[in-house]
């Protein structure tokens, strides 16, 4: 039945600026698009992992924010190999971080950031004993 996660996606205010970002500033890959049958862009895929993407929807308006404890979406979680290290890059290219790199609740390495749009990422190294591991 199920095999994994294809993607998740987001209606984006500014394609320019999240392409920037998820591209240039986190370093993942820009594979392809979609575009409805007029012609028009409709969707930017960014590659995250083989099979795995990140669907950005082109046209979307200014959030007027969400409560956080609000059902729906909470955030995007991307699998690292060293949180502090990624912060560091991260940093240096602009990025400012919610919170620090930090070991978790449940031992897991985490540091969190924003997208353009103000969506939340966690950059998440597992600890070797984690559940996240298996």
């Amino acid at each position: 039945m199920i095999k994994g996660i294809a993607h998740t996606a987001f209606i984006v205010e500014d394609m320019e600026a999240s392409l920037h970002f998820y591209c240039n500033v986190l370093g993942l890959e820009h594979a392809f698009n979609v575009q409805k049958d007029n012609g028009e862009p409709w969707i930017e895929y960014v590659k995250a992992a083989p099979r795995q993407y990140i669907e950005l929807f082109h046209g979307g308006t200014p959030s007027s924010g969400r409560s956080p404890d609000e059902a729906g979406p909470h955030h995007l979680c991307l699998l690292v190999d060293d949180v502090e290290k990624t912060a560091e890059q991260l940093k240096s290219r602009g990025v400012d971080l919610d919170t620090e790199p930090k070991r978790g609740i449940g031992k897991n390495t985490q540091c969190w950031l924003r997208d353009p749009d103000g969506n939340k990422i966690e950059l998440l190294a597992p600890d070797p004993a984690s559940p996240h591991n298996q």
